[in-house]
């Protein structure tokens, strides 16, 4: 990072030394004002004064450990609805429904026990003897 961008112009090209014992106004966007204003409240006059403070050091490391902690309990809840609602809508994450362009499954097929009806075999034949026996009637 160039530390020219978050410092005022006339502390260009200070070392971090400096920089840490110049006053708050040296940092952009804090302006004589607010560098008061914390020197009366906080008792901070310098960049590394404002650097030491324990409550600065607290926020510091409650945002930096934010970024590693997991989900809450109820973000969590939110995003499992939101997966079943997202996977009832497009079942496409079945790659059979992807490949044969089904969209939605609205009824379950009839389910055959494959063991002894591989692919509706005796069906099949059931169906077909029904239809020869009117025409060997007929002969």
């Amino acid at each position: 990072m160039n530390i020219d961008t978050i410092v005022n112009e006339q502390f260009h090209g200070k070392t971090f030394r400096e920089l840490s014992d110049a006053p708050l106004s040296a940092l952009r966007g804090i302006g004589e004002q607010q560098a008061t204003a914390l020197a009366d409240t906080l008792g901070v006059k310098t960049i590394g004064d404002l650097a030491n403070l324990e409550v600065i050091r607290y926020a510091i490391a409650i945002k930096a450990l934010s970024g590693c902690e997991g989900l809450s309990n109820k973000e969590k809840a939110e995003e499992t609805l939101l997966d079943d609602a997202v996977e009832m809508t497009f079942p496409a994450s079945d790659p059979i429904s992807v490949d044969a362009g089904i969209t939605r499954i609205e009824v379950a097929p009839d389910m055959v026990d494959a063991g002894h009806d591989h692919q509706h075999a005796q069906s099949i034949e059931e169906k077909s003897k029904i239809r020869e026996c009117p025409v060997d009637e007929k002969r």
